[in-house]
């Protein structure tokens, strides 16, 4: 049975870094994503990678965050640069219920295996 596990989460203030990791015991070659949940708001797909290394970053963290995995070592990583106030959130790993993905999705319904989050808190 695949478990996720985050950590790297934290407080930092505007325009710091932060690195998330996931490690994925019972790893499977499937679609991972990070997602994150601000409370009382929908969970929100952040940045996505099939297993043929296809990547999709929703808009507001292009050119900021990086997903990345070490298949070796069961680990999917996000490196989260120039961070915002707006990045504070609860941010989870996931991976995806389809053996094979042609395209990266951030639609949460299409992950059937979520870790329990890691707290990224941004100041201003």
């Amino acid at each position: 049975q695949v478990q996720l596990v985050e950590s790297g989460g934290g407080s930092v203030q505007a325009g710091g870094s932060l690195r998330l990791s996931c490690s994925v015991s019972g790893y499977l070659y499937r679609t991972y994503a990070w997602f994150r949940q601000v409370p009382g708001e929908e969970r929100e797909g952040v940045a996505s990678l099939t297993n043929d290394g296809e990547i999709m970053y929703t808009d507001s963290v292009q050119g900021r965050f990086i997903i990345s995995q070490d298949i070796a070592e069961a680990t999917l990583y996000l490196q989260m640069s120039s961070l915002k106030p707006e990045d504070t959130a609860v941010y989870y790993c996931a991976m995806s219920r389809f053996f094979s993905s042609p395209r990266p999705t951030l639609i949460s319904s299409d992950y059937k295996v979520w870790g329990q989050g890691t707290q990224v808190t941004v100041s201003s």
